[in-house]
């Protein structure tokens, strides 16, 4: 019987999580609270479905967008989002210099902090000849640091007295995954949602040059995972803008798609184990925490100064 307690806690958390009464940094401490407590009954389906989850969600979000603002917050960010990831990788690998991280975690994580998260390491990890074992310690580090952020950067906010387009901008250049850059902004509010969903996906846009260039670099030859969500969820905005026939259900899908997304959240918090912890180690840690620092405090000024602003 004990180890049938692991699967029923599991799955009356999930429940919880898809059942409308979670907030996203709540289904995400709930996901943390019983991957340290347990060991994940369903590793394997949980990567998958989060993977497959994630960017079903993303598409759905966009029924709830309006197509000008989604080109408009997607012009800025992404020149905002070139130089902060050009910024973030030279401070990422002189980090993993001083720190004496092993050179190919160094670079994952730089890479996972500037673009995309988990989603980024593992679209450049093999490109780059990572091991498993290397990739495993960067998406730990990510993961790690991507929960503290959707917990705490909506009460930063708040603090800073940031507007919702502020925030939205400020979380969608600042945190890894796109997940927690929904489940925070969705935190803070309608327009911060809108805002960090599009400029988050317009940086995660450069997952495709950087894996092009790391494999020319290593002359290897480049598996691009094409992020084709992206361009899903543009269609779904145009579809939300321009087609009325089926405006009526536009709202349930893009609600439908923000239970995905809290759903989400709750799979990535149950596969942060201790086990996890112990193998990511302090010095890989230590340059994520300190690249995630620098990057989140320096684009909060930014931001803060107006110098970054849609």
């Amino acid at each position: 019987m004990p180890f049938m307690v692991p699967k029923i806690v599991f799955l009356l958390a999930l429940g919880f999580a898809a059942s409308g009464w979670a907030s996203p940094p709540m289904a995400l401490a709930a996901g943390l609270a019983f991957g340290l407590l347990f060991a994940n009954p369903f590793p394997e389906r949980v990567r998958n479905v989060s993977r497959w989850l994630l960017q079903a969600s993303v598409v759905g979000l966009g029924f709830g967008m309006n197509l000008h603002d989604v080109l408009r917050a997607g012009r800025s960010g992404f020149l905002y989002t070139f130089m902060g990831i050009l910024f973030t990788m030279v401070v990422g690998l002189a980090l993993g210099t001083l720190l004496a991280v092993k050179r190919k975690p160094a670079f994952l994580i730089s890479t996972g902090t500037a673009i995309c998260g988990g989603s980024a390491i593992a679209a450049v990890g093999p490109v780059a000849g990572a091991s498993a074992e290397e990739m495993a310690v960067s998406l730990g580090t990510v993961f790690v640091l991507n929960s503290v952020a959707l917990l705490t950067f909506p009460f930063i906010g708040a603090a800073c007295k940031l507007d919702q387009s502020q925030f939205g901008l400020w979380a969608a250049l600042a945190i890894h995954d796109t997940s927690s850059v929904v489940g925070a902004a969705a935190k803070y509010g309608v327009t911060a949602l809108a805002v960090g969903t599009t400029v988050k996906l317009a940086r995660a846009l450069w997952i495709v040059p950087l894996t092009l260039g790391t494999a020319m670099v290593r002359h290897a030859k480049a598996k691009v995972q094409w992020p084709w969500f992206i361009a899903l969820f543009v269609l779904a905005a145009v579809v939300n803008t321009y087609v009325a026939a089926g405006a009526g259900y536009y709202p349930w899908i893009a609600h439908t798609a923000r239970l995905g997304m809290t759903v989400t959240l709750f799979l990535i918090g149950s596969g942060i184990s201790i086990a996890m912890l112990r193998r990511v180690g302090y010095r890989p840690l230590l340059q994520g925490v300190l690249l995630w620092l620098i990057v989140s405090s320096t684009t909060l000024w930014l931001v803060r100064a107006g110098w970054i602003r849609l």
